[in-house]
């Protein structure tokens, strides 16, 4: 029998990627239509970024969180939704005192970070366990921040998704399983290809699944041109898959993508094509131990 993979929709992120393609959604309007458009092209869940609706600069503002809900449940779509909790994550040393934060600083409280989490009650919520360099900046997320986040979001009942972009992120998500600041089983996303974490190729997705607890659920993904390849690998060894515009922009070389819609219907070719079946919402639900 096949197995069911869970198709994730990453729909539009925080980086400057509106310059680069129109298709990339930037008010909760749009967001909540490309969620719609993933979720009939045969993704189950929809990782959601908010962006303010004038600049396209990626946000915090829970009001534009709790519209993009509602419009995706006003509509009746069962998709499940995972809020990010990366922003408020960004450290940039000004030159003047690299004690203090310089421009593009957004170092937040840990509490600030997941307060829309606490009050919109996601089905999932993102996780970043662990610190680096995020191509020109530093992407901070220390032990202590991270147990309080953890904490919040079990109170609040939601699944937390840890993302890992480099092997000691593992160890370090790993440790606080074990110490039940997260519950078992946990669900993993291994982030490659991003500057400066774990390159996108199969020895790292392989090494890095070695790396996870007994038990574990994952989902990986790759940015850029190793998107479709990291979904084949993903699917290969047993995991699921991610793909989205906040990762990757374009359907085939040279070709921006029309809309997230067509990204996820390429993976859904890639999991068919490999022998595996593709998991609805409700399926997912069950193999994430959601509930109904």
């Amino acid at each position: 029998m096949s197995r069911k993979v869970i198709i994730s929709c990453a729909v539009t992120g925080g980086g400057d990627t509106i310059k680069k393609s129109p298709a990339v959604p930037v008010t909760p309007e749009q967001i909540a239509a490309s969620v719609i458009e993933a979720r009939n092209a045969g993704a189950a869940i929809a990782h959601i970024h908010v962006r303010d609706p004038k600049t396209g600069a990626p946000s915090q503002d829970v009001a534009l969180y709790r519209e993009v809900v509602e419009r995706v449940r006003g509509a009746g779509c069962d998709i499940l939704l995972n809020l990010t909790t990366g922003p408020g994550s960004r450290f940039v040393p000004s030159e003047e005192d690299p004690c203090v934060g310089g421009p593009g600083t957004t170092m937040t409280a840990p509490l600030r970070r997941v307060q829309h989490v606490l009050e919109l009650r996601p089905d999932i919520c993102s996780l970043d366990v662990g610190s680096m360099n995020f191509g020109e900046t530093g992407f901070v997320n220390t032990p202590a921040h991270l147990r309080i986040m953890a904490k919040a979001i079990a109170e609040a009942g939601v699944k937390p998704e840890i993302e890992v972009f480099e092997p000691g992120h593992i160890m370090l998500a790993r440790r606080m399983i074990e110490d039940g600041h997260i519950a078992k089983p946990p669900l993993f996303q291994i982030c490659l290809g991003i500057s400066w974490g774990t390159p996108a190729t199969a020895e790292s997705m392989l090494f890095m699944r070695s790396l996870l607890p007994a038990g574990a659920l994952w989902a990986g993904f790759g940015i850029s041109r190793m998107e479709f390849p990291m979904v084949a690998q993903a699917v290969i060894l047993g995991g699921h898959v991610r793909v989205g515009l906040e990762d990757n922009l374009f359907i085939e070389h040279g070709v921006l993508a029309p809309g997230n819609g067509a990204l996820v219907e390429r993976a859904v070719q890639i999991v068919r094509a490999l022998g595996e079946s593709v998991a609805n919402p409700g399926e997912a639900r069950e193999i994430l131990g959601l509930g109904a």
